[in-house]
């Protein structure tokens, strides 16, 4: 599945020994023991966003450069093990999908924290930015098509709906109810704090929302995320958001 998600640069070891070392490792069991097919959850972070004027497909560029965050580039490194993988005999399929959120986030997730604040009325003010959503079930039924359906050796993207932090936050107040927090403070204002914020949960002990790499991808998220793909060969169909915020 997607392996270790994170949103802080400091974690790249951990990410690299994960997301990429731990990959190569699933696909040499998989050669080895003559797996039938290997489904891989890769992200959208594997692909790089920009430009955000252009709509993002299977085609867009790997972001494993040095100017990705840590998760991405381990995300796209990851996935070049797979297709080493396919170049040595294996049949796998690649799914990449957006942001997840839905039911039965029992940890819950940091997105699922999230939502749940918003309920609460307990998230003083919202940052700018935005990114697309999708409900874990339709991820799921994709990665069950995928098994049966998906073409050796390709990827998929597994999109959603794009809104604006603000505008989840209004989909979330008109869903539960709680007025959604009417502060959205600018990025290059929120920026300073996130170096403090990862400190602070360093020494708390505890997960942060803000950080560098959180912002980034609130920045970056592209909103002309290409789901063509995945529908046609998949039967992908994304439900409205708002069923899955409720």
């Amino acid at each position: 599945l997607a392996a270790y998600i994170s949103i802080r640069g400091s974690e790249r070891r951990r990410l690299e020994a994960v997301n990429v070392e731990g990959t190569r490792n699933v696909v040499h069991a998989c050669l080895a023991e003559g797996v039938l097919r290997l489904v891989h959850f890769s992200s959208i972070h594997a692909f790089r966003q920009f430009p955000l004027d252009r709509p993002l497909d299977e085609s867009r560029t790997p972001s494993d450069t040095d100017r990705a965050p840590a998760y991405d580039q381990s995300k796209a490194r990851a996935e070049r093990e797979v297709l080493a993988g396919v170049a040595r005999g294996l049949d796998a399929v690649i799914l990449n999908p957006t942001a997840v959120v839905g039911p039965y986030d029992f940890e819950p997730s940091r997105m699922g924290r999230v939502l749940l604040d918003l309920q609460r009325g307990a998230l003083p003010a919202l940052v700018a930015g935005g990114f697309d959503w999708v409900d874990a079930r339709d991820v799921a039924a994709a990665a069950l098509a995928a098994e049966r359906l998906g073409r050796r050796g390709e990827r998929y993207l597994l999109s959603g709906t794009y809104l604006s932090v603000a505008g989840l936050a209004s989909l979330v107040a008109e869903v539960s109810g709680t007025p959604a927090p009417r502060v959205v403070l600018p990025q290059w204002l929120v920026r300073p704090l996130a170096p403090l914020a990862e400190l602070w949960s360093g020494i708390a002990g505890s997960d942060p929302l803000l950080t560098r790499d959180s912002l980034v991808a609130l920045r970056t998220g592209n909103p002309m995320v290409r789901n063509d793909k995945a529908r046609a060969e998949l039967g992908f169909a994304p439900r409205p958001l708002r069923s899955t915020i409720e």
